[in-house]
């Protein structure tokens, strides 16, 4: 399954970005976001930019997989 996450960008040189989500970094393209800039949040799927995000659905997401995180470290999980 492939997953959309979204990042702050936090470098951008020409349309390669440096993104962080959440504490990680990594590397975006931005190819197909010219408009993305500094500090923009954006859609981040299988390296690319893929549009920009509002801050609050952005968090509503991360926290979403701080909760998944969260529930993974627990002993003896159910799930229904």
């Amino acid at each position: 399954m492939c997953l959309a996450v979204p990042a702050r960008i936090v470098e951008l040189e020409g349309d390669m970005a440096v993104v962080d989500a959440m504490g990680n970094r990594w590397n975006a393209k931005t190819t197909l976001l010219p408009e993305a800039k500094l500090g923009d949040l954006v859609l981040i799927h299988a390296g690319f930019a893929i549009s920009l995000v509002d801050e609050e659905e952005a968090k509503k997401t991360w926290q979403l997989l701080a909760e998944i995180a969260e529930f993974d470290e627990t002993p003896n999980k159910v799930s229904g």
